[in-house]
């Protein structure tokens, strides 16, 4: 180590060694412990359910930590409950102990009642099954299949509670430790720690529910034998995988199909990266919960339970593309492609975020595929349209304001099993244009999120009438912006009314104007809202935090080629705050909804009624 690396902090567990260390190997030892009561209140769910949904913070109602009775008059002495409130109904049949009685409570310390535990354990530390299904690098997908489980525990120093519980450095640790337990006032020994495996990889199935895990890990040297580093890693108690994803059902619409050419089902879902899923932003959701590793299982199973033939994602993390989504995706029948933002990476590789787009292999086949970055087409307008120097003042300003990194992703798909051409529909529609997008997400930036739509959809109509005026269009994604924004009534309503404010934002002289005059901020596209036009009105949300509720995600289609069948509606409030506050939570794994509709192609000589 040089001078300024000796001056830094350690990470916890970590000491300086001045000298390489000497040849050595590992090697692991896996037990599962005993079981364990983590509440005295027989009415507690927890003494049957080791679902996330009755383990979380909102479900202990915000406590942080068990709750143990210690007068040593009371029948509860010594029991251990998980949360004040199953304290409080626990006491109401507690009763006084005959002095006597306490005196031989007290000689008998190693016995302990129901739901009590020792300093070693901890009733409100938690570990999902549904969570780090691979090692870091692996290419294979997380399982998040109905059979078995898919955790894989891993002795990081960095892993959040809820996954890894404290370490344990005493290298005197007893594998085979017994628990004791009274039950109806009888002792009864617990089974002890039975040693399951000797991998470096442990994956927890069914039979570890309920109970915590211990991992043995000692390095060896390999010239001499000698051990040169011990360390026991408890686990806090393994939860079961959480329950399957709610069914979203389809409403159709009012008009119903009168012929046409093709159906397929589109969705749209932002299911938030893990670079912005901090405890800071969303503090009523446990850290576990917002850990990609278990929140990836649960977004596979809704987008899989949804079955769309297209998907548009935004948030998706570069590294977890590469490395967990697009296999699952591919195993799923799927093929995608992927267009990170254009800034860089938050630390490691890998950590910025973009949109993926996937289809269905089955029902369409790939013609064109194509990529806008917002940056590019902020710096050609600057030097091409206004003739700016990026040096100069001016320049600078307008660049700094609309450089936000954002992308969209477009693509033509044709259907794989084209219409054929009938009486009816005399010259069938075979392709589709789908553009995915996620624009600037800052509030006090309404003008910057105005011309990103703006170009895009210039960008968008220079591609379509290249291709001939009849080919569909739609454009999903996170807009960042709700229905009373220049954005939703320029893609709705073809341009924007030049008294909105968000049009005249610049009037302060700290903004510089990015914006055309209004007259000129215009599109040729006629645009319909998907959800709008099936459920007579946009849902109330589409994102639901604690700091915002409000729709920002969207389906719009050209509406002379293209018809709305179906649409999911939104799940009302109070399903989303039945595990939690608001979203993320442990049943909803992003603070997004997923938008799902059923469109059809309209043939050549079709229209809409």
């Amino acid at each position: 180590l040089d001078n300024r690396e000796a001056k830094k902090p350690l990470p916890p567990h970590s000491k300086i060694m001045r000298e390489p260390p000497p040849n050595h190997e590992f090697s692991y030892r896996w037990f599962r412990g005993p079981t364990h009561e983590p509440c005295a209140y027989e009415g507690c769910p927890r003494r049957t359910s080791f679902s996330p949904h009755d383990w979380s913070i909102h479900a202990l109602g915000g406590a942080a930590c068990g709750l143990q009775c210690v007068s040593t008059q009371s029948s509860l002495y010594k029991c251990t409950f998980c949360n004040a409130t199953c304290f409080i109904n626990a006491w109401k049949t507690q009763y006084t102990v005959p002095k006597e009685m306490r005196q031989s409570r007290s000689n008998t310390p190693s016995r302990q009642r129901s739901g009590s535990v020792d300093s070693d354990d901890d009733v409100r530390s938690v570990v999902s099954t549904g969570s780090m299904g691979r090692m870091n690098g692996s290419k294979s997908p997380a399982a998040f299949s109905d059979a078995g489980s898919n955790f894989s525990a891993s002795s990081h120093p960095g892993t959040p509670r809820g996954f890894l519980g404290s370490y344990n450095n005493n290298s005197n640790s007893n594998s085979n430790n017994s628990y004791g337990a009274y039950n109806g006032g009888e002792m009864q020994l617990n089974e002890e720690w039975i040693e399951i495996s000797r991998d470096q990889l442990y994956i927890p199935g069914p039979e570890d529910v309920g109970r915590k895990l211990k991992l043995e890990a000692a390095a060896y040297s390999t010239e001499t034998g000698e051990l040169l580093m011990h360390r026991v890693v408890k686990t806090d108690l393994v939860l079961a995988r959480a329950p399957d994803p709610m069914k979203r059902p389809m409403v159709m619409a009012k008009t119903g199909p009168t012929g046409g050419g093709a159906r397929f089902r589109i969705a749209t879902y932002n299911v938030l990266a893990e670079i912005y899923a901090t405890q800071q932003q969303y503090p009523y959701c446990d850290i576990w919960a917002l850990s990609w590793d278990y929140r990836f299982q649960n977004i596979m199973r809704e987008i899989i339970d949804a079955s769309p033939d297209v998907i548009c994602l935004q948030e998706v993390q570069a590294d977890h593309y590469e490395n967990h989504l697009y296999a699952a995706m591919s195993d799923q029948g799927y093929e995608g492609v992927y267009k990170q933002k254009t800034r860089q990476s938050m630390g490691l590789a890998g950590k910025v975020d973009g949109c993926a787009l996937f289809w269905r292999r089955a029902k369409f086949h790939l013609a064109e595929s194509y990529s806008i970055e917002f940056n590019e087409l902020a710096q050609r307008q600057a030097t091409q349209v206004l003739g700016l120097s990026p040096r100069s003042e001016e320049g600078a300003a307008f660049l700094n304001r609309l450089s936000k990194d954002n992308v969209a992703q477009l693509v033509v798909l044709e259907l794989a099993q084209p219409t054929l051409a009938t009486r009816t529909n005399r010259d069938p529609i075979n392709q589709v244009c789908i553009a995915n997008t996620h624009l600037y997400s800052n509030k006090d930036f309404p003008d910057v999120k105005l011309w990103q739509a703006w170009q895009l959809l210039q960008e968008l109509e220079n591609f379509v009438l290249s291709r001939g005026t009849n080919l569909p269009l739609i454009i999903c994604g996170d807009f960042n912006s709700t229905p009373d924004t220049a954005v939703y009534d320029l893609l709705s309503r073809q341009t924007v009314h030049p008294g909105h404010p968000d049009v005249n934002i610049a009037a302060n002289e700290d903004i510089p104007n990015v914006l055309p005059d209004a007259m000129n901020i215009t599109h040729s596209f006629q645009l319909g809202s998907a959800y709008q036009t099936v459920l007579g009105e946009e849902p109330i949300q589409t994102n639901y935090t604690g700091n915002f509720k409000g729709v920002l995600d969207y389906v719009w289609y050209s509406v002379q080629n293209l018809r709305p069948l179906s649409a999911a509606p939104i799940p009302d409030e109070p399903i989303l705050t039945r595990h939690g506050e608001a979203l993320p939570s442990t049943e909803f794994s992003s603070d997004h909804i997923m938008l799902i509709s059923d469109i059809q192609i309209l043939g050549g000589g079709s229209r809409p009624p």
